[in-house]
Parts: structure tokens; sequence; C-alpha cells
């Protein structure tokens, strides 16, 4: 499989730059692999689609603001952080991209408050916009972590041009949004709403919950032609032995298991052993899912629509098929599906 094999042309206009109106009202393309059928429905139909004692896995994530905006000092020049991952809690030591990074060197300061409360300075380089920077803050942790939030924007992926609303703190999180660290939505689960939970609880169906805290390192494009020679970045992932029990209960039945969204999937299969059982497992994955794969929990998934040779994409195409993913694709340009983050979203049975 080559990276080209999963180009397809992408109108502009169907990126989505808002939520829909109502979480559970986004579009819905279900995808049946057994009949290689498409249909076309509304995100709250998915509950026709399963029975009692079936299984939902959604990642309980929860973003964080991770966009600040700081001014060099002399130059009093605006510049973009975008806080990746703790590093150090106790020194402060945060990994972080940057923006313009050709102006930000070792030893650099940056101001984020008028009064300089919070300063941060450049301690690394480690890629070409990627820095180490060490905060300065005169309190405890815990206000160091409330100024962050308070200094913070949510960080809405850069195809959205607009400004970042009130609403985006909400609308970029799931309702089920537990355990802080991901810089980025899991966005299939931005489609339940609580009323459409209530709803696939009184059916029956039962629900676990993994966390996988999300990475800008998914939305890297790839930029070799051959997949095998793609590094994925690291993320980190906490499942733990009540959940892991839930779900080898739901794959022993023979039940429907349904993975909300690529980073589910891929929690689960970083922890899933050659006896298809699910173990507690915390640490990093770096897996990269793409054609062929066996999978080996989740026999149906719901994801949103993926860009042209993303690694998104890649996966799907492993569980569904290659050429049926990019058919449901094409069809999904035609119909005007909404796509990426905060786009419509697809049931793959």
């Amino acid at each position: 499989m080559k990276t080209s094999d999963f180009n397809f042309d992408l109108p502009a206009e169907l990126l989505a730059e808002h939520p829909a109106e109502h979480r559970d009202e986004a579009r819905l393309m279900v995808l049946d692999r057994k009949t290689q059928t498409i249909e076309h429905k509304l995100f709250k139909d998915v509950v026709d689609y399963f029975d009692e004692k079936d299984l939902f896995i959604f990642n309980n994530t929860k973003v964080f603001p991770a966009r600040l905006y700081g001014n060099k000092e002399k130059t009093g020049a605006k510049i973009e952080v975008f806080l990746l991952r703790e590093l150090d809690k106790e020194t402060r030591v945060w990994d972080v991209l940057v923006d313009p990074a050709r102006k930000i060197r070792i030893g650099n300061k940056l101001f984020f408050t008028e009064d300089e409360s919070l300063v941060a300075e450049v301690i690394d380089n480690t890629t070409s916009r990627g820095r180490t920077l060490r905060f300065l803050f005169d309190g405890s942790y815990e206000e160091f972590r409330a100024k962050l939030k308070e200094l913070g924007e949510t960080p809405l992926p850069k195809y959205i041009k607009r400004d970042v609303e009130p609403e985006d703190a909400e609308r970029y999180q799931t309702i089920y949004a537990k355990i802080e660290g991901a810089v980025a939505a899991p966005t299939a689960g931005l489609h339940f709403s609580r009323h459409l939970m209530k709803r696939l609880e009184i059916k029956g169906i039962d629900f676990a919950e993994v966390t996988l805290h999300v990475g800008l390192g998914t939305f890297n494009p790839i930029e070799v032609e051959d997949l095998s020679k793609h590094k994925m970045e690291s993320e980190e992932i906490i499942i733990d032995e009540k959940n892991a029990d839930i779900i080898n209960k739901a794959v022993d039945a023979h039940r429907r298991v349904c993975a909300v969204g690529t980073t589910t999937m891929r929690a689960l299969e970083t922890s899933v052993s050659s006896n298809k059982k699910i173990s507690a497992f915390q640490g990093w994955t770096n897996k990269f899912i793409y054609p062929p794969h066996d999978f080996g929990v989740a026999n149906t998934m719901i994801t949103n629509f993926h860009t042209p040779k993303s690694t998104l994409i890649m996966m799907i195409a492993a569980f569904a098929g290659r050429d049926f993913i990019m058919q449901a694709y094409e069809e999904a340009v035609r119909e005007k599906y909404k796509f990426y983050s905060y786009g419509d979203a697809m049931l793959i049975l």
C-alpha cells in the first residue's frame, strides 16, 4: 500500500468550520461490510443498529486549552505557543510548538501576562517548530495549571480559519470527557449527546472507557510514499482492569463491540494480546494501523470523515477495505458530507 492509494479530491467547502447545531443530528453514513452497501442517516439513528448487551467503547480523554499567545522579550513579537505535553511537573518543563518558529531561539523569554506573572524560557530546540520551555511562575502547581487554563484557548485544528468562539470550549469536547491530557478532541465522540447516551442505556447497551491522550501527531502529514517507513508520534494510553474486563466479556459473548473513534481503536489494538484479550495497560503507543491489519477487539466502529492521505483514513481502510472506503468517500463528497473534526460521521458495521 502506498500513500497515494488514499488520495481523493476534497473540496475546501466540505471542511466543517462549525459543528452541527445539535450533537446527535450530524449526518451519518452507514457502511455494511458484509453486503457492501451504504445508507444515509442522522447520527441519532445509530441506536437502531445495536442490541441489548452490545458494547460501545469511548475514549474519555479531555482536551485542555493548549493554545497560548505570548510576546517575545525586547521585540514584543506575538508568538503562538501550542502546549504538547508536560515533561516535568516539578520544574514546569513542557514540549511545545511555536509559531513563527524562526524567531524563537534557545535563551529567549516569552511573556504571557502584562504583570509578568507567567514567563517561559526556551531551553531546547526539538524540531523545526518544536521547542522545550521552562515556565517561570510564582505559585503552587495547581495555581500554575489554573493560570495555563485561564490564558489558554480551545485548540481548534488549523484548518478552521475563524476565531475561537465561546461555545467551542464545550463543543470541542465530548460529553463524557474525564481525564485531561489531549491537545485535540477524539472527534467521533463529539456526536454523542446526553439524550442519545440515555437512549442507548435504556436499550441495554453497555459502555466501556479507555483513555488515549490525542496528540498532534495524529494529524501529521505522511511524507513518504512507502507506508512502512512512516513513524507515528507516541500518545499515552490508560486502560484499567475494570474496563478491560467489560470489553473481554463482550468479545467472548460475540456481541457487537463498537470502537468510538480511531483513537479508541488505536488504544485497543495496542493492548490486545494474540488470543484477542485486552489487558490493563498504561504506557505509550506509536502504533500505525494501515491495510492489511487483523483487528482483535472491535467488530464495528464510528469515525468522522478524514482528509486525503491521512493516517486516519488508512486505519478505517484497514477496517472496512480500501476499495469500499474510497467508494464511500467519493459518495460522501458527492452528497456533500462535512469532513474532519467538526464534520459528519460514519458507522462501519
